[in-house]
């Protein structure tokens, strides 16, 4: 039998070195995206073709469901036994001059994101007594930085919502974690001040994606069994 994990913004950055790493582990990797299908597709030839392609925004209910029902009638008996709730951008600002649309975006996908996706998996998860959640946190979401009050209200919503979670499906066998990336070399934080900012790291250093797609690979394993409703840090020492 297959195993299936559905990386939610799969097309680039942390996610797109997620997809490669499960699929070096194994899986058939679920690669979505809201429109950018070429990315998507670089992402996948990645992967040697061990995916495929599912479009949907995370943050509209009935596309994931439609996706998502769509995929479990195709694939009768098995089931998708590891998601990565990683979807989500950055719309900055500081609060007094932040459009209300950038608000609700921002907390639409990373929030409403992990909730629609999830809870459309989880009984097939429970029902086999074996699940792997993970969701892309954030430094944001622990420590707050100015400029992204949307960003970390999300972040740190999904850290709470992370280890509640938890303690809902354990005795499942379902894990829920979380990673916090702090500074990592992606299309999101292009446009930064890198020197400047590194001063502020210990390691002196951004990190890579990959650094931290490995640590999704160790808590989809089944050797991360007994980890749950942690948040592994992953930021060269910047927060602890």
């Amino acid at each position: 039998m297959n195993k299936y994990a559905l990386i939610t913004g799969g097309s680039r950055g942390i996610g797109r070195a997620v997809c490669v790493r499960l699929a070096q582990e194994g899986y058939h990797v679920l690669i979505n995206y809201a429109s950018n299908e070429a990315e998507a597709q670089k992402t996948l030839e990645l992967c040697n073709g061990q995916g495929e392609l599912m479009p949907f925004d995370v943050s509209d209910n009935t596309a994931v469901r439609a996706a998502l029902n769509d995929w479990m009638a195709r694939h009768d008996g098995e089931y998708i036994s590891v998601v990565v709730n990683n979807a989500g951008i950055r719309r900055d600002n500081v609060l007094a001059l932040m459009p209300e649309d950038d608000w609700h975006r921002v907390l639409d996908i990373t929030l409403s994101g992990f909730y629609n996706v999830t809870q459309a998996l989880l009984p097939a998860m429970q029902l086999r007594k074996f699940g792997r959640i993970v969701n892309m946190a954030s430094v944001s979401g622990l420590k707050g930085l100015p400029g992204q009050t949307n960003y970390s209200a999300a972040k740190g919503g999904i850290i709470a919502a992370t280890k509640a979670l938890a303690q809902e499906v354990a005795r499942r066998g379902v894990t829920v974690n979380a990673i916090a990336p702090g500074f990592i070399k992606t299309d999101m934080t292009e446009g930064l001040d890198e020197a400047a900012l590194k001063k502020q790291i210990p390691m002196g250093r951004f990190g890579l994606p990959e650094e931290v797609a490995d640590a999704v690979a160790f808590l989809a394993s089944p050797q991360a069994g007994y980890i749950t409703g942690n948040v592994i840090s992953i930021n060269g020492g910047l927060y602890t």
